[in-house]
């Protein structure tokens, strides 16, 4: 049973966007809508009032307005949003011209920057008419092998701003990893750093540089951002400019191309563990209605907000991150690792730059909590108002520990979605209270469901995440995908007509949502599903494992669990913590999630994006080849998985 955690004060609520939203529907509508609930419902079955009416609150600048915002909410995929409308999405991020910090940018070596609304400006106007001079136009690749610095952003406005498709690696990707991104694309520009640091240590990127446009011979342009040295070397880079010389000097105004609002604007890509990474085209309307529409209404984003998010420009959340200029926020950008100097690093720069939306992984809550640290008691965080988690299902002992070290009163909004939309399914609720476990709410617009086998929607059960009407941020297309087969089999196969997302969720009573990872990894013991997060909800609490991963392994004609654990220093896998794990299964999941098998292991495979990559797994024990290792954040790691006795037997 959900243990209610938070609940916002009567005060607060009537302070929040949704509120303001909620009270204009109820105005427009003739409606007496007080709680979530019914205004989710309202806005999932009135699809064209409601991103109508989403449009005007949220305020998107466009050159010509919509004469249709939906033509058929029953067609997907193919519907069309705010048909014939024009805008650009550099100009709706650009918006706000003032002295107003729109970027603080704090590096792991101590380095602080800033730059005004203003700044920013002006330097997208002298990158985007160098860009335009060299005739980058609509419909051009322009691309970011980029640590997560300000330069990042300027580039990607730069470019979007003459209508340009952008798309970004963070530089801890290996040559092969970017070679299966940008490779398919086929750039014309190519923007980088020469380096980034890790754990104090600069690392050096030309060499792997000069390997990836060796081999992308569409790049007429590199771009180099100096970062780990204030003259880099790049003699060895062919069409090679610092950063500084490549600027035009004397523009001061940019000229936004104006584009229809199904344009390209991204490509996106899948983690690209099981083969070639899916390049997911998404459009100029698309993410910035979505994008916008989660900010503003779902984290309650205003103006006097400083946002932060710990993310790489490799991950969907800088993406999303970066949407927040256009509601005039301050965003702290941060590159490098989040423990060094130490785990509280990140912490003392939330209370240093009075951080009110601080975003990470779950992975990180985990991590913090295992080192011990104590924010709320090490720092000042009075001026944080919400914690924001996702990349993988946030435990119910994690949640409690937000509450308990972080601050008691703030919004804890675990949010999931993906790539694949830029933005997300299920997330926070500012007006909702917070249950452990729980994701707070379905998003406003999205009409998303737990559908069982038969196609049936369930509540109280596992079952699979699908969305049963068509939403503004779907992809528009895959790169390279002439006759649209990828993109149909990708979300299209499991339902006709309903997007499947490929996560395993349960819809609660209270109207939240909680993740139970990914279906496709999902455990069949016994023809029953159950989900992986179960598990690790439970082994998150052990003091005596590090870390884990669960794999079901086809067995005897069934499929039995297995449980790999990495221990956490000083302790032994003895069969009196075998017995442990098994018996706080047993009572707090079920007997069928109760492993068949668990063997120790030195590490645990993740993403570049620190996600657990259970099927590279399931792969390896089961003498699979895993292809694109260089997906892999540590690809050594799935070597040991490779030949293991003990699951001979």
């Amino acid at each position: 049973m959900s243990k209610l955690l938070w609940q916002p004060s009567e005060e607060r609520i009537k302070t929040t966007n949704m509120y303001r939203f909620m009270g204009l529907v109820n105005e427009k509508f003739n409606k007496d809508f007080k709680t979530y609930g019914p205004l989710w419902e309202w806005s999932v079955d009135k699809l064209e009032d409601f991103w109508a009416i989403t449009w005007d609150f949220i305020d998107i600048k466009a050159s010509r307005s919509y004469d249709k915002a939906i033509d058929d909410p029953s067609k997907m995929p193919g519907a069309k949003f705010f048909v014939n409308a024009r805008l650009n999405f550099a100009e709706n991020l650009l918006r706000f011209q003032n002295d107003d910090l729109a970027i603080i940018f704090r590096g792991e070596d101590s380095v602080r920057r800033t730059l005004t609304y203003n700044q920013l400006y002006d330097e997208v106007a002298k990158t985007a008419a160098s860009l335009k001079k060299m005739g980058i136009q609509k419909g051009d690749r322009v691309v970011g092998f980029v640590p997560n610095m300000p330069e990042s952003i300027i580039a990607m406005l730069a470019a979007t701003s003459l209508g340009a498709i952008w798309s970004s690696c963070s530089p801890d990707f290996g040559i092969k990893g970017v070679l299966d991104r940008f490779g398919q694309t086929r750039p014309k520009v190519l923007f980088t750093a020469d380096g980034y640091f890790f754990k104090g240590k600069p690392m050096d990127s030309i060499e792997r540089i000069a390997g990836i446009v060796k081999e992308i011979p569409s790049i007429e342009k590199i771009i180099v951002i100096p970062y780990v040295s204030e003259e880099p070397d790049i003699s060895s880079l062919p069409n090679a400019v610092p950063f500084k010389d490549f600027k035009d000097p004397t523009a001061t105004r940019i000229e936004f191309e104006q584009m229809d609002f199904d344009d390209p604007l991204y490509i996106m890509y899948s983690s690209g563990t099981t083969g070639l990474p899916k390049c997911m085209v998404q459009s100029v309307g698309g993410v910035l209605l979505h994008q916008k529409k989660e900010l503003v209404l779902h984290t309650d984003l205003k103006a006097e907000d400083t946002i932060f998010y710990f993310t790489t420009c490799g991950w969907m959340m800088w993406n999303w991150l970066t949407t927040s200029l256009s509601v005039g926020a301050t965003l702290v950008l941060y590159d490098g690792n989040p423990f060094h100097p130490g785990p509280d690093a990140l912490w003392k720069m939330a209370q240093d730059e009075r951080v009110t939306i601080f975003g990470t992984s779950a992975g990180y809550i985990e991590a913090l909590k295992a080192a011990g640290v104590k924010p709320g008691k090490q720092f000042d965080l009075s001026a944080l108002k919400s914690v924001l988690s996702t990349g993988s299902p946030l435990s119910d002992e994690n949640f409690e520990f937000i509450y308990s070290e972080v601050k008691a009163d703030l919004q804890l909004a675990s949010i999931s979605g993906g790539s694949d939309l830029n933005g997300c399914f299920a997330l926070g609720n500012p007006i909702g209270p917070v249950y452990t476990g729980e994701l707070q709410c379905r998003g406003l617009g999205m009409k998303v469901y737990a559908y069982d086998d038969a196609g049936t929607p369930v509540v109280g059960q596992q079952a699979e995440l699908v969305c049963t009407a068509p939403f503004p941020s779907m992809p528009i297309f895959f790169w390279g995908d002439e006759d649209g087969s990828k993109y149909h089999s990708a979300y299209f196969d499991g339902y006709p007509g309903i997007w499947t997302h490929g996560d395993f969720i349960m819809v609660t009573e209270n109207g939240g949502v909680i993740m139970f990872g990914r279906s496709d990894t999902t455990l069949n013991p016994g023809g029953v599903r159950i989900g992986t997060a179960e598990i690790y909800r439970r082994l998150d609490a052990m003091d005596e494992l590090e870390d884990s991963v669960v794999v079901g392994q086809s067995w005897n004609n069934d499929v039995r669990v297995i449980l790999f654990v990495k221990l956490a220093q000083g302790f032994a896998l003895t069969d009196e913590l075998q017995n442990k794990i098994r018996a706080d299964i047993r009572a707090n999941a079920s007997p069928r999630h109760v492993p068949a098998k668990i063997i120790e292991c030195p590490d645990v495979p993740y993403t570049l994006n620190m996600k657990k990559v259970e099927l590279a797994v399931k792969k390896m024990i089961e003498g699979k080849e895993v292809k694109n290792k260089d997906a892999l954040k540590n690809p050594e790691a799935l070597d040991f998985f490779g030949s293991i006795e003990e699951l001979k037997s």
